[in-house]
């Protein structure tokens, strides 16, 4: 299993720090009351429901006797029911939301409001763009290193050369839109110089219509080699459009995937590799984040450093792939294929 890390340096300065840094780690004191809300996008996929179970199994951990609401809008109704819900979140005296927006900086409005009257917002998966309502992001993975390993399994699929488009969520998600800007700016190094990205289109989130528009995209560009879809939704759903009309050995399908979802696709070629990292893992860590700061036990300033059990130690620092916003960046995530995707499946 390839594992891909992009914080070897960050280590290495922590461990300068020696006994130092080790002594103003916070540990969470237990039992402490805050009712919280994990915010996804929207109900109905897989990954949010894996996150719910890991920021389930941190509430359990934490003996926190407060309630963890785990509610979401429709895809349909995605962005007007997030703000809707982040509303609802700040006048029913919630501590903390714990929010993957998938309403771009719109939510920003109702996410000030919500701090104004004391709750915490923590972002998760995707953050808010300008990062004006948010106080801190648990990133999964550095959005610029997702960019750069989009470029390799495009280059390595087409053998160096060839044209691929991408079939992403919704035009408003933070985390994707951040993730293809990286993966075009990686395609400006000589390396890429044969590939060529022709389209960008958006599938909801929502499988029929992601199926469709994979589709689309083979009948508007004939020499099409491969589909680049980071989303998980959009990634299954067009292997499948692939595989129904037979089409696997022409037009492949990589990006961000579920293994247990995307086995079959791999095995069979459809899908020749994939990445993710693991959103039990991102759950936990959101929960633990965001319990110390609705408990008053972290403030969500560069520098903290803090420990989110079983996961370890993290050290806030400042965003890099924003302008503003503070996060705290989990990694490493894996590149998935025929040799490890049937374990990874189990």
């Amino acid at each position: 299993m390839t594992k891909l890390t992009f914080a070897t340096f960050a280590a290495i300065g922590a461990l300068s720090l020696g006994t130092v840094a080790s002594a103003q780690t916070i540990m969470a004191e237990k039992g402490q009351e805050a009712n919280m809300v994990l915010l996804p996008k929207f109900l109905g996929i897989l990954v949010f429901d894996q996150a719910n179970t890991g920021a389930q199994e941190a509430h359990a951990e934490l003996q926190n006797p407060g309630e963890l609401l785990f509610i979401g809008p429709t895809p349909e109704n995605s962005v007007a029911g997030q703000i809707e819900l982040m509303t609802t979140a700040a006048t029913q005296g919630q501590s903390a939301v714990m929010l993957s927006n998938n309403a771009g900086d719109q939510i920003s409005p109702a996410a000030m409001a919500a701090q104004e009257a004391g709750v915490k917002v923590v972002t998760w998966d995707s953050p808010i763009p300008s990062a004006e309502g948010e106080d801190l992001f648990v990133a999964q993975v550095d959005f610029g290193s997702i960019g750069v390993v989009m470029a390799d399994m495009a280059l390595n699929i087409l053998g160096g050369e060839g044209e691929f488009a991408v079939l992403s969520a919704t035009p408003d998600a933070a985390n994707q839109n951040a993730w293809i800007a990286a993966m075009k700016e990686a395609l400006k190094e000589d390396k890429y110089a044969n590939l060529a990205l022709v389209d960008t289109v958006y599938g909801d989130d929502q499988s029929e219509v992601s199926y469709n528009r994979a589709l689309a995209l083979v009948d508007k560009y004939p020499d099409l080699g491969l589909i680049m879809s980071p989303t998980t939704v959009g990634i299954q759903a067009s292997s499948k459009a692939m595989q129904d009309e037979g089409l696997c050995d022409k037009v492949k399908v990589s990006g961000l995937g579920l293994p247990a979802e995307m086995v079959s696709y791999t095995l069979n070629g459809c899908a020749p590799e994939f990445a993710l990292w693991d959103f039990v893992d991102l759950g936990y860590l959101t929960y633990y984040t965001a319990y110390l700061m609705a408990t008053g036990q972290l403030e969500g300033n560069v520098g903290e450093t803090f420990n989110a059990g079983r996961m370890g130690d993290y050290t806030i620092e400042k965003d890099p792939n924003r302008d503003a916003g503070n996060r705290v960046l989990m990694g490493p995530f894996t590149i998935y294929n025929k040799d490890n995707v049937e374990a990874a499946a189990q």
